[in-house]
């Protein structure tokens, strides 16, 4: 089983001692946060399916969409240590399919690779890194770089976004099952057998399976990509890399602080209720080390890329290497100029 990365080393002396205080707090070392919200979230979900009929699906189905991307921000904060310090035990808690599209282990095992802060947005070894190697890029038929421009807009990554994922988790659980690769099998089977019991359990609550696959945990998974919409860029200083978004406190709690994200890749061992007192305690440092990638919340991104998209196609260097060693591969002036021209017609047809 993967284990999380260690936390890092940016803290100095007296940051570290103000953290070893807030770990005293009872509060903090009972984790009863997050076991709040486990509870919410559980509580809330199962609550809303066994009370459907009364609530009806104009209710029931915006509370279940909330529960649902809660219940993702719950999974993320199990893989990385929380709220016990048996990672089985925080397995289990996750492993209930209310996302439907991917099993925890996978979910687990690609996070804890994107973790790797030396790798962070390099397409070759960044399991969620949206960028490309240049010959990747160079392979993309034209329709599929229009298809990725319309992606790196705010609405394409909510609507296109999800189906992008989907699409490619499955052909990576394909792949991964033609090679032999028997843990995958057995990961997939549980979480197809688990997802069945749920979806058969939905139908008799009167909750069609297909309607929750729409209707449900679809628009929570494009919910999702709001919050990763542009949470990292590539730049050669690593804490550059990862945004702090100053959002409002529904999206906070949504997401349970992600929003400070570089708070959270330089201590992923952090509770999700600690990132926003460290940052706070920090703002001036944070924001100096992130150069300049800030965000003014999330309604930010929707003014500013509603129609341009993201600059986020071939990846300008990658793993802090100079283009010259990617590989043998450095993106030539015509590649780039073709996602260039991509951006670029895709903003005029607009």
């Amino acid at each position: 089983m993967s284990t999380p990365p260690r936390q890092s080393h940016y803290l100095h002396p007296a940051q570290r001692a103000w953290i070893q205080q807030l770990k005293r707090q009872w509060l903090w070392r009972l984790e009863l946060p997050t076991w709040w919200v486990m509870a919410l979230v559980y509580g809330g979900w199962f609550g809303v399916v066994l009370c459907w009929q009364t609530l009806g699906p104009w209710l029931g189905t915006p509370l279940l969409i909330l529960l649902t991307t809660g219940y993702m921000s719950l999974q993320h904060e199990l893989i990385h240590g929380h709220p016990t310090r048996w990672p089985r035990l925080n397995q289990l808690f996750g492993l209930a399919p209310l996302a439907v599209w991917y099993p925890y282990g996978l979910y687990r095992d690609t996070h804890l690779q994107h973790h790797r802060n030396s790798h962070l947005t390099d397409p070759r070894h960044d399991p969620e890194s949206y960028y490309f190697t240049a010959a990747q890029w160079q392979r993309l038929p034209a329709a599929v770089v229009w298809l990725v421009t319309i992606r790196n807009t705010l609405p394409g990554r909510i609507f296109l976004g999800p189906l992008w994922d989907i699409g490619s988790t499955a052909f990576g659980a394909l792949k991964s099952v033609a090679a032999g690769d028997g843990r995958a099998l057995m990961m997939w089977l549980i979480h197809g057998a688990l997802l069945t019991c749920l979806l058969g359990w939905l139908q008799r609550q009167g909750v069609s399976p297909l309607f929750y696959l729409l209707a449900v945990s679809y628009p929570a998974l494009a919910i999702t990509k709001i919050r990763s919409f542009y949470e990292h860029r590539a730049e050669r200083a690593v804490p550059a890399r990862s945004v702090i978004n100053e959002a409002g406190w529904p999206w906070r709690l949504l997401f349970l602080n992600l929003n400070y994200h570089l708070v959270h890749h330089d201590l992923p061992g952090l509770p999700w209720y600690g990132l926003r007192k460290v940052y706070q305690a920090e703002r001036v440092a944070y924001r100096q080390r992130s150069q300049g990638f800030v965000v003014q919340g999330y309604g930010r991104w929707l003014a500013d890329h509603a129609v341009a998209p993201v600059s986020v196609a071939v990846h300008p260097f990658l793993a802090g290497e100079s283009t010259e060693h990617q590989g043998g591969v450095a993106p030539s002036a015509a590649i780039v100029a073709r996602g260039k021209r991509a951006v670029a017609d895709f903003c005029i047809e607009k």
